[in-house]
């Protein structure tokens, strides 16, 4: 029966840690904390699923830019988020991928990396080591 909670558990943090780096809102800082101060779980192991989860869902929003670039180019660009977004990846770069845990403009980073056609390992790189880093400072916070 425990490893069926754990299993459980498990698929729900994924779970959330992916819907949390859509565009949907979510709150898998939550999550991860709650399974921290359980203790059931490895701390290790908890990090490596919330941190897969939102990596992948990071992507998705990479992919959603990339394949929307194909219809809208960056050029046609109509609102201020969007451009805001747009520029700030193009100032900055990959390393701005590192910020892709932010609430609101993290997801925006992701779908502009995506958009301006950057290169799809290193974003993937970027993003991972960035949502891994916010991750850890939760597990530490609540071991």
């Amino acid at each position: 029966m425990a490893f069926l909670t754990g299993t459980l558990a498990l698929w729900s943090l994924f779970g959330s840690a992916f819907v949390s780096a859509t565009l949907a809102p979510g709150g898998s800082e939550a999550v991860l904390a709650y399974l921290v101060a359980q203790a059931e779980l490895s701390p290790e192991v908890l990090l490596l699923t919330a941190t897969s989860g939102n990596t992948l869902g990071a992507v998705t929003t990479w992919g959603l830019g990339f394949f929307t670039a194909v219809k809208y180019p960056a050029e046609r660009l109509a609102k201020p988020r969007q451009q805001k977004a747009v520029s700030s990846v193009r100032r900055w770069g990959l390393p701005i991928l590192l910020l892709s845990w932010l609430p609101v403009v993290g997801d925006g980073f992701c779908f502009a990396a995506g958009w301006l056609r950057m290169p799809f390992w290193r974003s993937l790189f970027a993003i991972a080591i960035g949502k891994a880093l916010r991750y850890a400072a939760v597990v530490y916070a609540f071991i």
